[in-house]
């Protein structure tokens, strides 16, 4: 099934991902200005500089998807999603795992701070199962059915509470594609360039394989940021998915 995102040129699906700290991660940015359109916060950087992060990246003229994860009790995740949605993050994410509850009370955030602020209500994205995570780790932690299944069952979810879409690996990526249908965000972490390490990603496929099985966007993080020359490496990504 195609997705409504397959018209969109392949800079403006990948994500980049600032896994690092505020300094490093200004200095990429600057380097990937007026080449990616998608630049990733994540823990490590929203904890150094917080909501002025996305601001300074916002400045630059990127979009900015928040990736916090948002995991708690419904009232606290409401206000963390419409303090995300003020901050100008246009994507956030949820763990899907805190229930349909919750996820309501966040996409009711989100489009609660948008209408206030005269902003777009963000893309909301339900965390299904990380791709550092196996059937084994599953296991470990209690979940007893198949990662497959517990995917698809938090997806659906995720779509019955209203968000937008979710984050998945891209080896259920056409799964997903299959039950949500073409408008729904399939953001792919876990993509890697042929060749590269997949460091401690478990479930991983090229960014080309991660398109063709029906990703929306695709997160790309330590291949472009760990390398000599950023800029280039993005570059070569898309150059990449173009040729295939």
């Amino acid at each position: 099934m195609l997705s409504i995102f397959e018209s969109q040129p392949p800079r403006e699906r990948i994500i980049v991902a600032l896994d690092c700290g505020a300094e490093e991660s200004l200095a990429i940015a600057d380097v990937l200005a007026g080449k990616a359109v998608w630049l990733k916060v994540g823990m490590t950087l929203f904890y150094e500089r917080g909501p002025e992060a996305v601001r300074a990246l916002k400045q630059r003229g990127f979009k900015v998807f928040l990736d916090l994860k948002f995991h708690d009790i419904p009232h606290q995740v409401l206000g963390a999603a419409a303090s995300a949605t003020a901050s100008g993050a246009d994507m956030l994410t949820i763990h899907a795992a805190g229930g349909t509850d919750m996820m309501r009370k966040a996409q009711e955030g989100a489009a609660r701070a948008a209408g206030a602020g005269g902003l777009e209500v963000p893309a909301t994205l339900g965390i299904t199962v990380l791709t550092s995570m196996d059937d084994r780790s599953l296991a470990d932690a209690g979940i007893a059915r198949s990662l497959t299944d517990q995917v698809l069952d938090l997806a659906r979810q995720a779509r019955e509470a209203g968000l937008s879409g979710v984050v998945a690996s891209p080896q259920e990526a056409a799964m997903l594609r299959a039950a949500l249908g073409p408008e729904a965000y399939i953001v792919t972490p876990g993509v890697r360039p042929a060749g590269t390490e997949a460091g401690d990603q478990r479930r991983v496929t090229t960014p080309a394989q991660a398109f063709a099985a029906g990703a929306s966007h695709i997160v790309v993080g330590r291949p472009i940021t760990g390398a000599a020359d950023p800029a280039a490496a993005f570059e070569g990504i898309v150059a990449d998915i173009g040729a295939a």
